[in-house]
């Protein structure tokens, strides 16, 4: 199988890799980068390099700066891009904050000009795969990787598929909590990329969740348990994904966020500018990229956990089964016609009573050689489809924007995010994105 990674020289791509090296089908014998920067592409080559000396099989691999020589003939597209780059994330960040509005990469005001600016280049990668590598699937990492996913569908249909890593973080802690085998669990969870709940843990048929919220000792024994507290999940009777936090807790988040000397785009841009500066003339560029790994992730969601007065992330919480491994039991279902359960998002062809059929949610789909297919889910309470119906009709918004270049949807996107409380707000960093980012400049009302 040829896999092509767009976005090949992202800092992530090596776990990708260490996945692929420690395959025992070894599914994969050709691994295409693809990326706009060749310097990024030849760190990151390094870093590979090192991981496969500790194997006596590695796929072949190549890199290069053509989407088109990267796609033609692909069995499988990986779409990881950060159009912008991480410079974009800290404008993304600072224009909002501006405005006293929280500018998350994937939530609020900075994911919908995150998405506004990503959507029309994946629109052009999706119809590059189309041309190029028609009978390809097209696993979609790009955040805000929900909306990117759902216009992506608009050319591919059902071959894209969403991919996040933090809805079986969440499950395999849960698992580990409630002292149960995560492979024999069954879990029922439902929501968008960034906005969803577990409602329960089966084993043996019997829903293990409750028994959670009765142990208060248990059940802030991890991460989602002590960013929410005990009193809140048992209010929910549900486990919330991570990202709610930036919704239950908006005003203390965005209080901490504002008070902080930099934001997460800006110390992601510091250390990722000195570890690309390092690295190919390190003496161990493996070494490094992992110490600088174990940073990024000790640091991820820090401004929660202060809200939250948890401290330190412990390291059983940044074990959360990575985004690469869930790729590579898709792309393993798929390709062996292997049935397995995974968390996914697609389409929702009616899985979730209430929201359109073409729109993407994320929730557990049964996957073999036909690809992804969600299962119904039981109805969700009003708090909780109300806020899925919300935040989805501004992302379709948003949607709308990227593709129409219209500023009229890009404002209404922003303007009735439940995280933007004014509409006069919305409209000053709508206007202060579009000078940020040129490529924006073409909006019209």
């Amino acid at each position: 199988m040829r896999l092509v990674v767009l976005g090949g020289g992202g800092f992530r791509v090596p776990l990708v890799h260490s996945s692929l090296l420690g395959d025992p089908a070894r599914l994969v014998d050709e691994l295409v980068l693809y990326d706009v920067d060749p310097l990024r592409l030849k760190g990151i080559s390094a870093v590979l390099d090192r991981q496969a000396a500790a194997f006596d099989w590695r796929p072949r691999l190549r890199t290069t700066t053509s989407l088109e020589d990267a796609v033609r003939g692909a069995d499988v597209v990986f779409s990881a891009i950060r159009v912008g780059g991480l410079r974009g994330r800290t404008l993304d960040e600072r224009v909002a904050l501006g405005e006293g509005l929280l500018g998350q990469e994937t939530v609020g005001a900075g994911g919908i000009c995150y998405a506004l600016r990503t959507i029309p280049v994946a629109m052009e990668i999706a119809s590059t795969v189309d041309r190029l590598a028609p009978d390809a699937w097209l696993i979609n990492f790009t955040n805000p990787a929900g909306m990117v996913t759902e216009a992506m569908s608009a050319v591919l249909g059902d071959r894209v598929v969403g991919i996040c890593d933090s809805p079986v973080g969440l499950c395999r802690r849960v698992a580990h909590a409630l002292d149960v085998p995560f492979d024999r669990a069954g879990f029922d969870y439902v929501g968008l990329n960034h906005l969803g709940w577990l409602r329960a843990v089966r084993v043996n048929g019997h829903d293990r969740l409750p028994a959670l919220f009765d142990d208060p000792v248990a059940l802030t024994s991890f991460e989602e348990g002590k960013l929410f507290g005990a009193s809140w999940l048992r209010t929910l009777r549900a486990i919330p994904n991570e990202y709610l936090h930036y919704y239950y807790f908006a005003r203390e988040t965005l209080a901490e966020v504002a008070s902080s000397a930099t934001t997460r785009g800006e110390f992601l841009l510091s250390q990722q500018d000195q570890f690309y500066s390092q690295v190919l003339s390190a003496p161990d560029a493996l070494a490094l990229w992992e110490t600088v790994r174990l940073e990024r992730e000790s640091t991820y969601m820090a401004e929660g956990r202060a809200v939250a007065d948890v401290g330190e992330r412990d390291a059983c919480d940044m074990d959360g089964g990575g985004y690469e491994q869930v790729a590579l039991r898709l792309m393993a279902s798929i390709g062996g016609n292997h049935p397995a359960s995974l968390i996914l998002n697609v389409r929702n062809r009616g899985a979730v009573p209430g929201l359109p059929s073409d729109a993407v949610v994320e929730v557990p789909c049964v996957v073999d050689g036909n690809g992804p297919r969600p299962i119904a889910t039981d109805p969700l309470p009003e708090h909780a489809i109300g806020l899925m119906r919300r935040v989805k009709s501004c992302e379709r918004a948003a949607i709308t924007a990227a593709v129409d270049r219209s500023r009229d949807h890009a404002l209404l996107a922003l303007g009735s995010h439940p995280l933007v409380d004014s509409v006069a707000a919305a409209e000053r960093t709508l206007d202060a994105y579009i000078t940020a980012f040129p490529t924006l400049s073409d909006l019209k009302p």
